[in-house]
């Protein structure tokens, strides 16, 4: 945060739009990392109102980091319970820079890891990779141990930006500027032009069972992959004209550029959304109305499709579209000189949260919001309601911005400030650094004692425990009340594997001296 960056513009602009800006104070702030450089490239909510971090390190066993460091950055995860203690962390890694660039959950209560490597077949790598970049996937169980991995890519560089669970596997969207190379695990097409789109289906297991690539002449940077009724929805955005397999002309310098998939990858339609300069889409949700808001960065003018001009070098451009890609209606905010998109999502009253970080003006190198994580809430027809700017003395990137299950906010980055503005933990390089908002005028939703993710299952349920786990026990009954499983309790979360029974619903009890709970869990 720089401490002369209000300017009178935008003081009458946060004053007018929003007098319970205030409601949004700080609950608490952690920073998270090692003697070097920690790099935060993805967040996601748990189950037990904790979150996973998810990342690059190049430490070894110092500050917060367990593990010692395999190459260059390696592989960081990080579980965080809802106060922003840690519960438990992994680290993997080979002898070249490997990035984590997403997690998610899994149907049966694990995690998938999903980033870019320079790695050989070294250290935790079991695989040798293709080229100058590789895809390096890793499946981890619900108690962190992994599963499988598998390395994908071409003769050149493949960039991983998205992975998605599905049914029966899992999708995985990258950017590609290589060629097609004969293996099992390699890519069988070869590039378009500079960047291309490329995606890959597998299956639970990790093989290939189909891939696609995307392009025209130019760089075509895919940003998201979101399933709908239809099949997929492949977001990203383009510079390149009507060449390729690119049917739809340019609008300015890049547009934003949608493909409809069906389940077999094969395309349906596209889509150029766009201005006359650069509008690059950085994030992509699913709405309650089957429709999606596509947020990105833009410096276009009122032009093509795009209503509203600029108001500084780059800004937020919000667009909101049905299912068949119409546009509904638009905004452009400004906050900085040059904003950085990086999150948009829609709350369960239908109100819109978007997110991103500041950067300074080309010509000069402080201002309001420089290198600060900003935040902004919007009304469910695209009207501000407030916004909100964070930051210390130093550099700060915000990476994600998470909707908590008790109504507040999680912004998750990186830093390398020292205490000071927002920030009272102290980096030593850069470090994760982890932001907890409480709105005060949300309605906060009560805690069930007890809750099973996922429920039904077949394999693995999480059992999220809200109360004191003090010599706590946890018993599995089958519904004649035979009791056919006892697991112990070694945190708020349990992982239980009920892939060993029989079909049939379970009811789960945790007790301790003082509470006990109980759910039901359909094993199918």
């Amino acid at each position: 945060m720089k401490y002369s960056f209000l300017s009178w513009h935008t003081l009458i602009v946060l004053l007018c739009c929003n007098t319970s800006l205030v409601a949004q104070k700080i609950l608490w702030e952690k920073s998270v990392g090692g003697k070097h450089s920690e790099h935060l490239l993805d967040a996601i909510p748990t189950a037990d109102y904790g979150f996973i971090l998810a990342g690059s390190s190049l430490s070894s066993k110092s500050g917060s980091i367990a593990g010692t460091n395999q190459g260059d950055l390696d592989y960081w995860i990080w579980k965080m319970d809802e106060q922003g203690g840690m519960v438990w962390q992994k680290s993997f890694g080979g002898d070249g820079m490997d990035l984590l660039q997403k997690v998610k959950a899994t149907p049966d209560g694990g995690w998938i890891l999903a980033g870019t490597t320079t790695s050989k077949k070294s250290g935790d790598k079991t695989q040798e990779g293709f080229g100058l970049e590789d895809i390096w996937i890793i499946k981890l169980d619900a108690t962190g141990n992994q599963e499988w991995q598998q390395t994908f890519g071409g003769v050149g560089q493949d960039y991983l930006k998205t992975i998605v669970p599905t049914t029966d596997g899992y999708l995985i969207g990258a950017t590609s500027s290589s060629d097609a190379v004969k293996d099992a695990n390699g890519k069988a097409e070869n590039s378009f032009g500079n960047v291309d789109y490329w995606i890959l289906k597998i299956n639970s297991k990790g093989k290939i069972q189909w891939q696609k690539t995307f392009g025209g002449v130019y760089a075509d940077h895919l940003t998201e992959i979101l399933p709908n009724a239809e099949g997929y929805l492949v977001a990203g955005y383009s510079n390149s004209p009507d060449n390729g397999n690119k049917s739809q002309k340019q609008r300015g310098m890049s547009d934003y550029w949608l493909i409809q998939l069906n389940e077999e990858g094969n395309p349906l339609w596209q889509k150029v959304i766009g201005g006359d300069k650069e509008d690059q889409l950085k994030s992509v949700v699913k709405t309650k109305d089957q429709g999606f808001l596509l947020l990105g960065n833009s410096d276009s003018g009122s032009s093509f499709d795009k209503t509203a001009s600029n108001q500084k070098e780059t800004d937020f451009w919000l667009v909101k579209i049905d299912a068949e890609a119409n546009i509904l209606w638009q905004e452009n905010l400004a906050f900085t000189f040059r904003d950085v998109a990086v999150s948009v999502s829609e709350s369960q009253d239908g109100t819109i949260l978007l997110s991103g970080y500041g950067l300074p003006s080309k010509s000069q190198s402080k201002g309001e919001g420089v290198h600060d994580y900003l935040l902004c809430k919007l009304k469910p027809n695209g009207e501000e309601m407030w916004r909100r700017v964070i930051g210390s003395n130093g550099q700060e990137k915000l990476v994600k911005t998470i909707e908590t299950r008790d109504g507040g906010y999680v912004l998750a980055g990186t830093s390398n400030g020292s205490a000071s503005g927002n920030k009272q933990s102290q980096s030593q390089a850069n470090d994760f650094w982890i932001v907890k908002l409480l709105d005060e005028q949300k309605d906060k939703t009560p805690k069930i004692p007890l809750e099973a993710f996922p429920n039904p299952t077949s394999g693995y349920t999480n059992v999220i425990v809200n109360f004191n786990i003090h010599q706590a026990t946890c018993e599995v009954y089958d519904l004649s009340g035979r009791l056919v499983l006892t697991q112990k309790v070694a945190d708020k979360t349990v992982p239980v594997y009920l892939g060993n029974l029989p079909y049939g619903i379970y009811l789960i009890e945790v007790r301790t001296k003082e509470n006990q709970g109980s759910v039901k869990v359909v094993k199918k």
